[in-house]
């Protein structure tokens, strides 16, 4: 039986004209919300067909596309290659506006450890530790991330049904015991570079991420770039 949430409702919503770094542009329809759990400024992106609508009770698909994406400053505003955050948050606005959904923008920096606590585990990293064991050394859990709030803001968005695009098998999880019904979970493209293969490879064997690597990514771990 999944938990009771507290009710959230939509506070405002505005039309946002998005443009990527790479020319790329949609609108978007951005929903903030009242009643969050965790008291935050989450956002909802509504995309695709549900960014042409003011009512959000409209569905323009029966199972929209949704990605929970959690804030990255360093990967999705300054373009850092320790991560893929930046990549997957391009990545997941283009394909949720060709089919209509949400991207949900969670604002829990480093797994749900800070900013700066994300950037301490950096200094770890730099000395060896992989990402999951530098927030051990911080007293951190390997992943502190909690999607309560996703699950509000897609009750709030009349949304109890979901394809979920991401690789992490603990979203769907989450999200499932919170009442959501995940009819499908979409894998995400792989963003691999000299400087994350290490950061993601550890994502898939301790996080049980699922890559679905393209040819010129296995070149490019082939090469043995970025295991450090």
């Amino acid at each position: 039986m999944s938990p009771e949430l507290p009710t959230a409702s939509i506070r405002r919503q505005v039309v946002l004209p998005l443009r990527f770094v790479d020319g790329y542009s949609t609108p978007a329809r951005v929903l903030t919300f009242d009643g969050l759990a965790d008291g935050l400024e989450h956002l909802a992106l509504g995309l695709g067909g549900y960014a042409n609508t003011s009512d959000h009770s409209v569905s323009p698909v029966t199972v929209p596309l949704v990605r929970p994406h959690s804030e990255c400053l360093t990967g999705d505003v300054f373009g850092s290659q320790r991560c893929d955050c930046g990549a997957q948050l391009r990545e997941g606005v283009e394909r949720i506006a060709e089919v209509g959904g949400y991207l949900l923008y969670l604002r829990q920096e480093g797994r749900g450890i800070g900013l700066y606590s994300k950037l301490d585990a950096y200094l770890l990293q730099d000395a060896g530790f992989d990402t999951y064991e530098a927030n051990l050394a911080l007293g951190h859990a390997e992943d502190e991330r909690d999607y309560t709030v996703a699950a509000q803001m897609l009750e709030a968005l009349q949304v109890p049904r979901v394809a979920l695009l991401s690789n992490n098998p603990d979203k769907a999880a989450q999200l499932t015991r919170l009442g959501i019904t995940v009819a499908a979970q979409v894998p995400t493209g792989v963003h691999l570079s000299a400087t994350n293969a290490g950061y993601l490879e550890t994502k898939a064997w301790r996080g049980a991420h699922t890559l679905h690597l393209t040819d010129s990514d296995r070149r490019t771990r082939g090469n043995g770039s970025g295991h450090t």
